[in-house]
């Protein structure tokens, strides 16, 4: 099949070779071919009438000597402006450092001066005594001497020895002479000089006496740096790769067998030592092999596997399947003060750009797309799992056209001051909770159908893929819709076999098609098993993270299938990694991260500027807008805890039992409620100006003791209860 010829600007016409061949007259001469493999590149450039090819074919003795590098012209360090600057400002930075930490230890390193000083005016006066002593004619008058005890009657003899021994006497007399003469000179000189000419001199001579006083082992200046705690070379790597069973064994006692290439390193960076490797090939080992060795590995180097991070290295960044990029921290990377979310300064935020969570192991900054993403959370319990969800949920807060849909069932204080902003908040796990949940759920599905309907309706030119945009939430109303459910296993093992499948079935359908309406999912449970979150629920969860967990396969269960075999394991987290999670954010993309810290405070304050916010801009809906207590926190009335509590507590339901309700307000505040009873109760409303209409209610047919909601809204001001529409 013939191929057209392609025009090229700047170059001319790009032509299929062997139909350029055919149309050029045969000059008898054999062309000179450029390129490695003909079947490879057939194709030609035709510069202004002549024929230029590529410098890729074998039988081209040049092709080696002319490819272009394919390496950057300029270090990592130089190539912007920017780079350049950041650099040049921490060198002053590191040489102003240094300047103070060494002027403070003036005075000692001038005490050491002086001792090794006088320790090489001792060493030079042992290595000048012969000379000054005249050891050399010493030792022919001993000579003599010794020959004269043997042969006494040899006139000769005694003469030599008479004239060695004048020589000796006036060389001593001279070199003794000599010295003193240029000590006393030097003496006066230094008295009758100038104090800066005698700090001068007394430098010149001092310098060269401390360092005649040296010893093998001297160091003259402090240590600025703590000493290294991980000491990493390429012999201590190949050790350790080879105790791992990841290099073979050299055939003979005197062989070390193959090593790996450093592309980089080791080299310091930070608080640790970085690498690149490749494996050796004919090997059989992978990079994913080494992943799956990091154990063992940081065993064989002394450390903890905490320290060690490694991730393959791919074809994109100039890697392969057998090339490990490796950091190995001089300790516990993750412990250390608490990073604060910087989401509590912000006034303003946008959903479309990605929410700061955290910080890895060598302190760069990690963040999360979450538009188009579903997300889960799972881990033990006080491990900060709820914590680092909030985090997501917060940056929905200070974005006014973001609607939340909130519920958690546990039904503790974690959630609660998300009364003042969510559309929908469900809290426990309760019938009635449960079935303000399936409410919610199919109020959730309804908006999303309708979603759809209206942005297949909507031109190529307003919605061009089909999915919700910044101009499109503005323009047509359409928020986007933040779906937060905690502890999800309270809610499963709380319901019946039909309600649970129609909730996980409901959970799926928002979770997988969600997303394109502007849906952004946020789950998270305790125990991620098959029976508290089903597998199909779980595998369509684009991202995860996970605190500790007892083991690799409660880790699997969070993060996917395999992925502590590459190296996603959150069971090697400890006790004192709060707050510490493996985030896994694509098939081959995981980052231990440790998350920014927003404590139950920091989340109130978010949660009243979010409901400011929503005011503003008109978007404050649903049970917020109606919500007694958080119109009241807004205004700045002060509403009784009691009644406040009460009210969440009834939230769902207009009447309750007595019983019920001190369940209630006890799972809300055990340490307020705990001892609380019907008689407490009863006391501690009628304080807060609670009147009862009824001291019984009926429910589903059953009567008993109880409260009407509406009797305790009435304690609330009127003008608040007016501000809801109530």
């Amino acid at each position: 099949m013939t191929e057209p010829a392609v025009q090229v600007p700047g170059m001319g016409t790009v032509h299929h070779l062997d139909d350029h061949r055919r149309t050029t007259p045969d000059t008898g001469t054999e062309p000179v071919s450029l390129v490695k493999d003909p079947a490879t590149a057939p194709v030609a450039v035709v510069v202004d009438g002549g024929e230029v090819e590529a410098v890729d074919r074998a039988d081209n003795p040049l092709a080696d000597w002319l490819t272009v590098p394919d390496a950057p012209v300029l270090p990592v360090w130089a190539r912007s402006a920017a780079s350049i600057k950041a650099n040049a400002a921490a060198l002053v930075r590191l040489s102003w450092w240094h300047t103070r930490y060494h002027a403070l230890r003036t005075p000692k390193y001038l005490v050491k001066t002086v001792l090794l000083a006088a320790r090489g005016f001792y060493r030079a006066t042992v290595g000048l005594w012969p000379t000054l002593s005249a050891q050399d004619h010493t030792a022919a008058v001993k000579a003599l001497r010794a020959q004269s005890k043997t042969r006494p009657e040899d006139v000769e003899l005694a003469t030599r020895l008479q004239i060695a021994h004048a020589e000796r006497t006036r060389t001593r007399r001279w070199r003794f002479g000599a010295a003193a003469v240029g000590v006393a000179a030097a003496t006066l000189g230094f008295a009758l000089a100038d104090p800066m000419l005698q700090g001068g001199i007394a430098t010149a001579v001092v310098t060269p006496l401390a360092y005649l006083g040296r010893g093998k082992e001297t160091q003259f200046l402090d240590q600025g740096a703590p000493p290294l705690r991980v000491d990493m070379s390429a012999q201590q790597l190949n050790d350790a790769l080879r105790a791992a069973g990841l290099l073979k064994s050299g055939k003979s006692g005197d062989e070390e067998g193959p090593k790996v290439s450093c592309s980089m390193g080791p080299v310091r960076d930070g608080r640790g030592w970085a690498v690149i490797f490749d494996l050796p090939r004919g090997g059989g080992k992978t990079a994913s092999d080494v992943l799956a060795k990091r154990e063992v590995i940081a065993q064989e180097l002394g450390v903890d596997e905490i320290q060690v991070i490694m991730s393959r290295v791919r074809a994109a960044k100039g890697g392969n399947a057998g090339r490990v990029s490796m950091w190995v921290a001089d300790d516990d990377p993750y412990l250390g003060p608490l990073n604060p979310s910087p989401l509590e300064k912000v006034e303003r935020f946008s959903i479309w750009e990605p929410v700061p969570f955290g910080q890895d192991a060598r302190g760069g900054r990690v963040e999360i797309p979450v538009m188009w993403q579903s997300m889960f959370f799972g881990g033990l319990p006080r491990r900060g799992k709820t914590f680092s969800q909030r985090l997501l949920t917060a940056a929905g807060l200070l974005d006014p056209f973001v609607r939340h849909y909130v519920a958690d069932g546990k039904g503790g204080a974690d959630w609660m001051p998300m009364k003042a902003v969510a559309h929908r908040l469900v809290m426990g796990a309760e019938d009635d909770a449960i079935e303000a949940l399936k409410a919610m759920l199919a109020e959730l599905l309804t908006e999303m159908e309708r979603r759809f309907a209206l942005l297949r309706d909507l031109p190529t030119s307003v919605c061009p893929e089909g999915k919700l945009t910044p101009d499109i939430v503005a323009k047509y109303n359409l928020p986007v819709i933040f779906v937060t459910i905690d502890e999800l296993q309270e809610y499963f093992t709380a319901m019946e076999r039909e309600d649970r499948e129609q909730v996980i079935n409901d959970l799926c359908r928002i979770a997988r098609r969600g997303p394109a309406a502007g849906f952004v999912s946020n789950f998270a449970s305790q125990r991620p098993d098959a029976d508290s979150v089903p597998t199909k629920l779980r595998e369509i969860i684009t991202i995860r993270y996970s605190t500790q967990v007892v083991d690799r396969a409660s880790s699997d269960m969070v993060l996917g299938k395999g992925k502590a075999a590459q190296g996603a394991d959150a069971s090697v987290l400890s006790e004192e990694h709060k707050g510490v999670g493996v985030l896994v954010t694509g098939p081959a993309s995981y980052v231990t991260v440790r998350a920014d810290y927003l404590d139950g405070t920091g989340f109130a304050v978010l949660c009243r500027k979010g409901r400011v916010l929503r005011e503003t801009v008109g978007q404050l809906t649903g049970e917020a807008a109606g919500d007694v207590t958080a119109a009241a926190d807004a205004a700045g009335v002060t509403v009784p805890a009691i009644v406040s509590d009460t009210l969440e507590v009834m939230r769902h339901s207009p009447r309750m039992f007595t019983t019920d309700l001190l369940n209630g307000l006890v799972n809300l505040d055990e340490d307020e409620y705990g001892d609380f009873n019907a008689e407490a109760l009863a006391a501690a409303l009628e304080a807060a100006g609670v009147k009862r209409t009824s001291k019984q209610v009926k429910i589903s047919g059953s009567n008993g003791a109880g409260y009407q909601r509406r009797d305790i809204e009435a304690a609330v001001p009127a003008e608040i209860l007016l501000s809801t529409g109530r």
